[in-house]
This record gives structure tokens, C-alpha cells and sequence, in this order.
């Protein structure tokens, strides 16, 4: 049977242009470092790609940054992301970027990595054949590295899907959390960038800290899939990373201490700080919390930001698209 030619009056109309959110996350939950995060709701990075003839990738625009960010693709999150994107794919077309920045870099919260997914998951929704989330894993671990120096999942694992994730060289496997847990995530007014973050952690580390880490990260995974708060609270303890980076983040035992003063699972540093996290069993402990947190940071003149979001937060969205 000869194929039939496509009624261009029927046949469906190409996207031209998509914009897509991706929320922030707290990276590492402790105890995962650089392999386990979640995601926030209530703060995020919007991009709006635009489908081009020409064979390449453009950033035209990069609105609500307090920082200089580049806009040449190969040395921008996002841009580094579609180019790879491209080569992977062998697409004949190119894409043009336009960022909207809703998190604040530095800021432990993946606003570096939230760029990056934003603006894939908005160009693969003009692909004619869209891939799975879990296949733009590995582009965006090549836009991540731009910034961190890098490729580390913890950040963009729980954007892409949506929830706590665990994220490994090729993997991201979504974890069952009770829908009541909630976390407090609070952000100070400072800057504290990953790259400098990491440097503390260029001395080795005693075996048996390492092993002492092992087994409060399997007690918090095992207690997220029973759904119980005993382990995780018992697991939600970080031996390793938290004890180098706490100094670099200001206020960071007082601020820490008020999130445990309210019946937390366990706080700790949002990805490499400064923000500061806690996990509870209610929203009602976690907005508590979030507020004697924030007045832990002002009492050392510091403003803040707090945000109370589930555990299991949202994944990145497509906002809307455009067609020809």
C-alpha cells in the first residue's frame, strides 16, 4: 500500500516556541551528597525557547539575575544543555533562549541547575518526537557542569521529576515520601558559591565517617519508602559534608537549632548553603519553623527568604506553547 501524503489542513502544527518552569531544590538532604534532592515549590527559573533554522543556540536575553551571566550558549547552564541537545539528537535546527530568573544564585537552592532544566524541558516539547524526563538527564548533567565544574544530579534529578529523587551517574529513581511531610527551606540574603563550597571538601575523609554516612543515608531512603518519620528522623544526619561547610554559612548552628526546635526530622545546608532546610511530619510544624528560622538569621541582620513546600514538590512544567 502506497503512504498516504499528510493533509497539511489535518495534520498537527508544529510548536515554534515553548516556555517551561523548573523549581528549586534542596540538594543533597544531608545525607545524599550530590545524589539525592528534592524539589520546592514556590520559587523557580522560567525559559521561553524559540525553534530557528539556523543549526545553533542563541541566549538573547537573561532578565532578573543580580549577577552578569554569560550569554555565550557554551558557557550558560541552559546553553550548554541544548547544544548538547542538538549533537545528541542530530537535529537540523537550533534554538533561541530567553531566561527569566526566579532563583537567586549562589544560593543553595539550584538555580543554576534550574535554567538548565527549564529551558530543556521547554525545547524538547518542540521536538517533533519528545523524549522521556529521565532522557534529558544526561544533557543537563553536560549544562550543570558549567557551572559546578561538575556532574552531580542532586539538583537536577528532583526538577526533572518531581519529588525526592535519587540521582546517580545514569539514573534518577523517584522516592515514595508521605505526602504530609513538608520541608522549611530559608535563604539568606548571601551569596555562597558551589564552586567555593566544594573546596572544603578536598581533604579525604575517615572511613569510618564515611560508613557512619552510608547507614543514616540508607535509614532516611528505607524510613521515605515505609513512611516512617522514626528512621528518617534517626538517619537525617549529616557527618560528613555539613561539618566543613558549616562555618562558610552565617549564623548556620543558631539558624539550625531553630528548625530542630520545632519537631524537625533533621535540618541541615541546602545544597552547598547557604540556605538551611528542615523536614517535618506537618506543614504547620514546617511553617513554625520556617519563620523562628528566618528570625534566627535577622536576629544576625541578615533578611531572608522562607519557603514551605511538600516533599513531594512539583516537577518542571511546560507553561504553554506556541504553533506555526
Amino acid at each position: 500500500m502506497n503512504a498516504q501524503l499528510a493533509d497539511p489542513m489535518t495534520s498537527p502544527q508544529r510548536a515554534l516556541s515553548a516556555q517551561a518552569m523548573a523549581f528549586a531544590s534542596v540538594g543533597n538532604v544531608a545525607v545524599g551528597f550530590d545524589i539525592l534532592g528534592h524539589s520546592v515549590a514556590g520559587a523557580g527559573d522560567r525559559a521561553v525557547v524559540r525553534r530557528i533554522d539556523e543549526p545553533t543556540v542563541r541566549i538573547v536575553a537573561i532578565h532578573g539575575s543580580t549577577h552578569e551571566l554569560p550569554l555565550e550558549a557554551s558557557r550558560n547552564t541552559a546553553g550548554a544543555a541544548l547544544l548538547s541537545l542538538r549533537r545528541a539528537l542530530g537535529l537540523q535546527h537550533g534554538f533561541e533562549v530567553e531566561l527569566y530568573k526566579g532563583i537567586a544564585l549562589g544560593s543553595g537552592m539550584g538555580g543554576s541547575a534550574a535554567s538548565c532544566v527549564a529551558a530543556l524541558v521547554a525545547a524538547n516539547a518542540l521536538l517533533e518526537r519528545p523524549l522521556p524526563r529521565e532522557a534529558l538527564y544526561g544533557f543537563a548533567l553536560d549544562g550543570e557542569t558549567v557551572a559546578s565544574g561538575s556532574r552531580h544530579g542532586d539538583n537536577l534529578g528532583p526538577m526533572l521529576l518531581g519529588g525526592l529523587v535519587l540521582a546517580t551517574r545514569d539514573r534518577l529513581l523517584r522516592l515514595p515520601v508521605p505526602d504530609a511531610w513538608h520541608c522549611a527551606l530559608v535563604h539568606p540574603h548571601v551569596v555562597l558559591e558551589t564552586r567555593r563550597s566544594r573546596t572544603v571538601l578536598a581533604d579525604g575523609f575517615a572511613l569510618s565517617e564515611v560508613v557512619a554516612q552510608q547507614g543514616n543515608l540508607a535509614l532516611v531512603l528505607t524510613g521515605c519508602h515505609r513512611g516512617d518519620a522514626t528512621l528518617v528522623r534517626e538517619g537525617l544526619k549529616d557527618v560528613l559534608v555539613e561539618p566543613r561547610r558549616a562555618p562558610l554559612v552565617p549564623a548556620f548552628a543558631r539558624v539550625k537549632q531553630a528548625a530542630l526546635d520545632h519537631d524537625a526530622l533533621g535540618a541541615s545546608i541546602s545544597g552547598g548553603g547557604p540556605s538551611v532546610f528542615g523536614w517535618y511530619e506537618r506543614r504547620e510544624d514546617a511553617e513554625r519553623a520556617a519563620t523562628a528560622m528566618a528570625a534566627a538569621f535577622a536576629e544576625e541582620g541578615m533578611a531572608s527568604d522562607a519557603l514551605v513546600s511538600p516533599i513531594n514538590g512539583p516537577a518542571a512544567t511546560v507553561l504553554d506553547e506556541d504553533v506555526a
